[in-house]
């Protein structure tokens, strides 16, 4: 057992590191992502655990960089006129969710018991989200660069923003509650002040010294130091609003934003990323090892009973927000799925409440208890939430089911694929009935003037509805090999006497369709891949007949490799591809004796 009086060395390091590398391959494998597998390793190796590390508030400390630099990366994504573009939802969309969801659950708390200002204070540290597990959870959705995930981290800068003054507020509660302790804090107005002059300080630097600093050390030719620069940049930022009263994720965040526009926004975020991984998994980790399990086995009832009703409520505070800024309610119940519970900033306000005795020992660790388990809650609130949202009915208003559709054509699937390939067909009349099971993607194509019908086309009733019995053609342009596959199938024994067309995903796929008997099939990338490569070969100077050769070559060969494919599987013809790699001339062990007199 580690020995936390020892200090922090290399047996708790490897410990962490093995624990972090079981975990969560296991916990990703079983679907419940990499976020609840740290958190569940923190939770095994900690002092409520096996005990193999015992301070976990030391490890925090250090673990807190994680995010900082998660936030530095976000910056640099977010250049300042997309940022200010988002003011509105910042400002607006942030607010009013901190805002409503604070008023829900201090009426919670009161409910409960709790005085007016103990309520609000454990209310409002509960309403700032994660941003490690929300960016984390958007980051491995895929869903940061989305629209929706654009509003997800609008309203976590709010709630970065909202620390400074929520700090101050506890003061000012601790003082309308009567606690002791309160008469050394500073003034609000000077809180703000010196926040401000920080922001200005930051911006200033950023925008004036930072750009020069690295093209200097650039130019040295030092890779290293550039390294140690941009962690002192993301640090040194996160260290200066953090003393201002400011978080340190918002000091990082704002150095990311003032580098974003920098030529070495590349190299800086190559630089952080491999840190910002690892560290953010510590983060994890240590809050997984600050559980305390002695608090929630003796408080049971207060923890779990204030877990499940801060997250329903504020999930309700959440989705009705917005929906009254417009979102769709699929959208609006994944923020609320995503946004339901507490975050870290929690743990720096109910530490502040605890020491200007607005919070007693007892209630900052059921507090803290609450937001930690609501952490651990979030990826499986979320896989419930995705599951239902698979599962649930498709409103289809607005939308037409496919009928007794008559076409010469049937095409199922109209992503962008058979957008374009319908052009030429619409282009010499011919009467194309569409079909797609994606509604957005039905109403997006409405808007450019197409009428597409709602149909799977791996169900025989809709491909009788659909026209597949009249049809002469049908076009199979889904994008999952697995969904084709089934169509072919139900289209080859249903309706043989129509031709099948097929976008294939790979080559194996292909070499599938052409087993199944295929009228046509083409890998989805290869045509574009040759004009392409057409285009290279003219603009750097060769002759057209000699590109269009080349190209018709590649085609040939291709063809060729199929063929053999087919017989000998995918490895087959594996001479007819041409590589960049030099096939060494064999050479003789010695060399030929010339012939006497020759």
């Amino acid at each position: 057992m580690a020995d936390a009086s020892m200090g922090f060395g290399l047996g708790q390091a490897i410990i962490l590191m093995g624990a972090g590398v079981i975990a969560v391959p296991l916990f990703r494998r079983l679907g419940l992502g990499s976020v609840l597998g740290y958190l569940a390793a923190g939770l095994a190796i900690g002092p409520f655990g096996l005990g193999l590390i015992n301070d976990p508030q030391a490890l925090l400390h250090i673990a807190e960089l994680g995010v900082v630099m998660f936030l530095f990366i976000i910056g640099l994504e977010m250049r300042p006129r997309k940022l200010w573009n988002l003011r509105k939802q910042i400002f607006g969309l942030g607010a009013a969710q901190v805002l409503l969801c604070g008023a829900l659950l201090t009426l919670l708390g009161m409910t409960a018991g709790l005085p007016p200002a103990v309520a609000a204070a454990g209310a409002m540290g509960f309403v700032l989200s994660s941003t490690a597990v929300i960016m984390q959870m958007l980051n491995e959705a895929g869903d940061a660069g989305t629209e929706d995930g654009q509003k997800a981290i609008s309203i976590l800068l709010l709630e970065d923003l909202a620390i400074v003054p929520l700090l101050a507020l506890v003061a000012f509660w601790a003082a309308f509650h009567g606690a002791a302790g309160v008469e050394d804090a500073p003034p609000v107005w000077q809180s703000i002040g010196l926040a401000l002059a920080a922001l200005a300080a930051l911006i200033a630097a950023g925008r004036w010294l930072l750009d020069p600093l690295f093209g200097l050390i650039a130019r040295a030719g030092a890779r290293e130091v550039l390294t140690a620069a941009a962690l002192l940049i993301v640090l040194g930022s996160a260290v200066l609003l953090d003393a201002a009263g400011l978080s340190m994720a918002m000091g990082a965040f704002l150095a990311g934003v003032l580098l974003s526009e920098s030529s070495y926004r590349h190299e800086l975020e190559a630089d952080v990323e491999p840190f910002r991984g690892i560290l953010l998994g510590l983060f994890f980790i240590s809050v997984g090892m600050s559980l305390d399990l002695s608090t929630v086995l003796r408080e049971w009832q207060l923890v779990l009973g204030g877990v499940l009703a801060f997250m329903v409520v504020k999930a309700i505070g959440i989705y009705a927000v917005a929906r009254l800024m417009g979102s769709a309610h699929s959208a609006a119940s994944h923020r609320a799925a995503l946004f339901a519970q507490g975050g870290e900033f929690a743990f720096v306000l109910y530490g502040a409440a605890l020491a200007v005795g607005l919070f007693d020992a007892r209630i900052a660790a059921i507090m803290s208890a609450i937001v930690i388990l609501s952490m651990a809650l979030t990826p499986l609130v979320l896989i419930v939430q995705n599951r239902m949202r698979r599962n649930a009915p498709v409103s289809l208003d607005g939308v037409d089911k496919a009928k007794d559709l008559t076409g010469r054509i049937l095409c199922i699937g109209f992503g962008r694929f058979a957008q374009v390939a319908s052009q030429a067909l619409l282009a010499r009349r011919f009467e194309l009935s569409l079909i797609e099971n994606d509604v957005e993607m039905i109403q997006a194509a409405g808007n450019f003037g197409f009428k597409v019908y709602y149909g799977d086309g791996t169900r025989l009733d809709v491909l009788h509805a659909s026209g597949a019995g009249r049809a002469e053609a049908i076009l199979v342009c889904v994008d999952k090999p697995d969904v084709a596959d089934k169509i072919v199938e139900l289209c080859r024994h249903e309706f043989p006497l129509a031709k099948l067309y097929v976008r294939a995903f790979d080559r194996g796929h292909s070499l599938r369709l052409i087993k199944a008997g295929v009228d046509y099939q083409i890998r989805e990338t290869f045509e574009s891949a040759l004009a392409f490569s057409e285009a290279v070969l003219t603009d750097l100077g060769v002759d057209e007949d000699d590109a269009r050769e080349a190209i018709e070559d590649v085609r040939e060969r291709d063809a060729q490799r199929v063929e053999l494919q087919l017989v000998g599987g995918i490895t087959a013809g594996r001479s007819l591809m041409r590589g960049n790699m030099v096939t060494p001339e064999p050479e003789p062990f010695f060399p030929p004796q010339r012939a006497e007199g020759g």
